[in-house]
């Protein structure tokens, strides 16, 4: 009995630590060694800077495809050595007749009307092919740039070492009523880790994909049926011996998304699509260096994160009569759970709880990978959907 206990214990304290190591421990040690750390500065001067191709696909986006064209070509770069290739994944709306509209003002401009339903990573991979520039920026139409983004993203190739650059993610239309505040604040936190490990080691573990710039000569087709292509991009990177980094005044805005409902759908077809991108690039974990570190830290445990806390669930009650430690534990554990319910009841009396959400949003967020896992077991065969409704 006593070995079972102590198994049973030390199962329950790994899974304790990986979780802790992973939200908390992790992302404060790198933030911190990447305080003294000196950012990339081989950088491009405006009068040195490249000819850039910039690849959108778009859906039914009329709400926001103008402001989204305007402001990549309100952006102090230089016009002429721009192209915007722009891929309409079988648009239904005025999508198309706005963008032909645009084009008599913006010549660099080149409409491509997909007549069937293609799917994002299937419009990019066509893109790509015709694309003449050796400097790709991929970006999402409900993704706003200001007049230095595309600079701020560019002027990093000059380092020959640096295969890809993302943007910083600056939300707006947060709403007391739904999660956008929670969002932010995860979105804002993830961004912070994934700066200090570009600063450190050029091993930045995912751009957020609304707007990334990478080298023309790294980009490979992403498989049809992957559901997160940005991941993937940027794990091709650094496969190919490149540094992938964070730049923090190549600002974006999005509007951040509001309602539980469609953002858990959102989140459990992006963790389908992470345990894609883990099983394609769980190789890069034999490595042993920043890479396979950075993989294994920041991305593969967090994928695992709902499994261990399962296990420790699991095992709480064989440990309840050993110690009082773990009944209060367990009491404990029952007590949050019954606060999410209480919670998410509220929500729907339109009563908010502040603080409360953030356990919510972590409820949830575990509950979405969980389901993306049975999703990805299942098999995905497609990556077509329908983008997230605009403005909630």
């Amino acid at each position: 009995m006593p070995t079972d206990y102590a198994r049973t214990q030390t199962t329950f304290l790994v899974s304790l630590f990986l979780i802790s190591y992973n939200y908390v421990l992790f992302p404060l040690i790198v933030q911190r060694l990447a305080k003294s750390k000196a950012p990339n500065n081989l950088i491009f001067l405006e009068s040195e800077l490249p000819e850039i191709s910039i690849l959108m696909a778009a859906h039914n986006e009329e709400k926001v495809i103008e402001e989204k064209i305007r402001s990549i070509f309100n952006a102090r770069y230089p016009l002429e050595k721009i192209e915007l290739l722009i891929g309409s994944d079988h648009s239904t709306d005025a999508t198309n007749q706005i963008v032909q509209r645009l084009q008599q003002e913006f010549p660099q401009i080149t409409l491509f009307p997909f007549t069937q339903r293609t799917g994002k990573i299937g419009i990019i991979n066509q893109l790509a092919e015709k694309a003449k520039h050796g400097i790709f920026i991929l970006t999402d139409a409900n993704v706003m740039l200001n007049q230095h983004t595309l600079f701020e993203l560019v002027k990093h190739f000059k380092n020959e070492e640096i295969g890809l650059v993302d943007s910083r993610m600056t939300n707006y239309n947060l709403k007391k009523d739904g999660i956008s505040f929670q969002e932010k604040t995860y979105i804002s936190f993830e961004g912070l880790t994934k700066m200090a490990e570009g600063k450190l080691w050029g091993t930045m573990m995912g751009p957020f994909g609304g707007c990334f710039a990478m080298r023309k000569s790294l980009f490979e087709p992403v498989p049809l049926h992957f559901l997160v292509d940005d991941f993937y991009l940027n794990m091709l990177v650094l496969s190919k011996n490149k540094k992938c980094i964070n730049e923090p005044l190549a600002v974006v805005y999005e509007d951040v998304s509001n309602q539980m409902g469609i953002e858990f759908r959102r989140k459990k077809r992006i963790s389908a699509g992470n345990f894609q991108n883990l099983f394609h690039f769980s190789r890069l974990l034999l490595r042993f260096d920043s890479v396979a570190f950075c993989f294994l830290s920041h991305k593969v445990i967090r994928w695992k994160t709902p499994f261990l806390l399962l296990i420790m669930l699991g095992v709480l009650p064989f440990l309840w009569q050993q110690s009082k430690i773990y009944q209060i534990l367990l009491l404990f554990i029952g007590l949050l759970g019954m606060i999410v319910v209480l919670e998410l009841i509220l929500s729907r009396l339109k009563i908010n709880l502040g603080p409360v959400r953030f356990l919510t949003h972590f409820a949830a967020m575990n509950l979405a990978l969980l389901a993306g896992f049975f999703q990805f077991c299942g098999g995905i065969q497609s990556s077509i959907w329908n983008p997230t409704e605009r403005h909630q």
